[in-house]
């Protein structure tokens, strides 16, 4: 009788176990092969923090209380915003999804809530920008993925007492963790019941709530509930795709995973101490400019050349290009944006090819350039044209049928012994990126 108790017992525990292993849907597998062949998207980082002028922590950082952060719902009125400009601008960038932020840290939310009066509904404009945002992507196109933020500055039952952010906001009154989720909760069931389909919900600040990235223990001192929120997204929209910018290795529930400010595999902001996962899609997410909020003083804007090696090293790594735009308080889009997105869309409708639909590259990125590459084709980028041979060591196909500049159809020299390939580029041009295309077999 003790064995059979004993077995019984294994097995529900084993039962109870797989109960709780993420499996997802097959709408949500192929809504993750869609996002990984997609390659390229819109970052949104919008609303009355643009008013100062000093990007989208300025709360946080100049240490305003609730009281007096709160009156730029007052002032926040963007009467030139137009989402179907937005839209057609992302579109035409090459772009096939937008990020939006629909509540950042300062706790403000875009879009028409009952369970929050800090929102667009109370502002001067009075329309809701989640909603507009929502039909003009489904009209062109577009997917729309939504930014909601994990912390709050202005809330009390936020326990914004381990935090390591908003300490400066005058709350003194003790949290309330159950409440707040459930605040997350009703506000997540909002975004997904009434904007039609989302293409997936991209969470941050969970690192609010954990010692600074690098810190032998990054443990949480916040119990997050995820098993109750992921699978209330997952029941709501089994398409939606779910990301947590933790900066730590995918938890169970998660679909895909981003890097910030942080080409996969690389640390070069101090954020990015996990390793890339290989089951996941992944995403890299960066600025134009050095601020993710308008900001009146940063005018070090990329260069033309800086974003297409940026979505091209991206690319060689099986990583999508999240590109982020600070809209300036009025709802317009600084021409410095306009310019660098149009100049991307020009480069792509040549060039998109080796982009689109592609996976990483056999070889990671090399001092040349990197590889993209699809099963029959291998698209190897040139970014550095100083070079009169490239040399691709263990070569993983055993037939090159034909080399071509993929720009112009022109075809290139080309060398093949055991599984080393050397192509003899030449390129007297002035291309960011000559592009040339293997035609392979195995």
């Amino acid at each position: 009788m003790k064995k059979l108790f004993l077995s019984v017992m294994i097995m529900l525990c084993g039962f109870y176990l797989s109960a709780q292993e993420y499996v997802p849907s097959q709408a949500n597998l192929k809504q993750r092969a869609w996002f990984a062949d997609a390659k390229f998207g819109l970052f949104i980082h919008w609303g009355p923090f643009s008013i100062p002028g000093s990007g989208e922590w300025v709360m946080n950082d100049r240490k305003l209380n609730v009281h007096n952060y709160s009156n730029l719902k007052d002032f926040f009125n963007p009467i030139d915003f137009d989402a179907a400009t937005y839209v057609s601008m992302a579109k035409n960038a090459g772009m096939k999804y937008i990020t939006l932020i629909t509540r950042h840290h300062d706790g403000f939310s875009m879009w028409d809530t009952k369970y929050s009066d800090f929102n667009i509904m109370n502002t001067p404009y009075k329309k809701d920008i989640v909603k507009m945002f929502a039909d003009e992507c489904h009209k062109q196109g577009i997917k729309l993925y939504l930014y909601y933020s994990l912390l709050d500055w202005r809330r009390d039952d936020y326990p914004y007492e381990t935090g390591r952010t908003g300490q400066h906001s005058g709350r003194k009154a003790k949290s309330d963790y159950p409440s707040y989720l459930t605040f997350m909760k009703n506000q997540l069931t909002e975004l997904l019941t009434n904007y039609g389909e989302i293409g997936g919900i991209w969470f941050d600040g969970h690192w609010d709530q954990t010692q600074p990235e690098g810190s032998a223990d990054r443990s949480s001192r916040l119990d997050w509930k995820y098993d109750e929120i992921y699978s209330l997204i997952h029941k709501l929209q089994p398409q939606c795709m779910i990301g947590n910018n933790h900066h730590l290795t995918p938890f169970p529930g998660e679909d895909f995973q981003m890097f910030e400010r942080d080409l996969p595999g690389e640390n070069s902001s101090g954020l990015s101490f996990q390793k890339a996962s290989d089951k996941l899609p992944l995403e890299t997410c960066e600025t134009i400019s050095n601020s993710w909020g308008y900001n009146l003083s940063d005018t070090s804007y990329k260069t033309k050349k800086q974003l297409v090696n940026m979505l091209v090293k991206a690319s060689s790594l099986g990583a999508n290009l999240l590109l982020n735009i600070g809209p300036m308080p009025s709802g317009k889009v600084q021409p410095e944006f306009q310019c660098r997105l149009k100049s991307m869309g020009e480069w792509l409708k040549i060039y998109g090819e080796s982009i689109y639909g592609t996976k990483a590259g056999f070889i990671k990125p090399q001092s040349w350039g990197s590889v993209t590459q699809t099963d029959d084709k291998i698209f190897v980028h040139i970014l550095d044209n100083k070079n009169t041979a490239v040399t691709l060591n263990q070569f993983p196909f055993k037939k090159i049928k034909k080399a071509y500049s993929l720009k112009d159809k022109s075809s290139v020299k080309f060398t093949s012994k055991k599984d080393i390939v050397e192509i003899t580029t030449g390129f007297s041009n002035n291309e960011i990126d000559n592009v040339v295309v293997l035609e392979v077999s195995k």
